[in-house]
């Protein structure tokens, strides 16, 4: 699959127009979707329609910036309890799976890179993961 799952982070950017951060990700999007599919999961998707009323609202702007809803595979449900069970047992303190363990898990089994700003868990935890951020780009 040749293509970029966007953090939920990258894309609120966008929609607050976060004075230090959304340049560098209107930046970044723009330069992969010259040359990638954008997507989303569900997870993003409901983390990025909290700033909407409607969800026609949330429909017409990731409409309008031709970005993909994904499903996640089982597959990488599964990796999501898996990297969650490593976490607990690093004494991470939650105690249900985080929106990062599936966004992650849902990059690594796709083999998709991810746009995102928070890299500590997917970097301890998805390490396969290409990360695309503005430390590293």
């Amino acid at each position: 699959m040749n293509g970029v799952l966007i953090d939920s982070c990258v894309l609120l950017d966008l929609f607050t127009n976060d004075p230090y951060w959304g340049d560098w990700s209107e930046s970044i999007l723009e330069k992969y979707s010259q040359t990638n599919t954008l997507y989303i999961n569900s997870i993003i998707y409901t983390e990025i329609s909290i700033g909407f009323e409607k969800i026609e609202e949330v429909e017409e702007v990731i409409g309008s910036m031709d970005i993909k809803v994904l499903e996640m595979p089982r597959e990488a449900l599964f990796l999501t309890g898996k990297a969650f069970l490593k976490y607990r047992r690093n004494k991470g303190t939650k105690n249900s799976p985080l929106p990062d363990f599936f966004i992650g898990a849902h990059s690594a089994v796709s083999q998709l890179s991810l746009i995102t700003r928070d890299l500590s868990k997917y970097r301890t935890y998805f390490p396969q993961v290409n990360l695309i951020s503005p430390e590293i780009n």
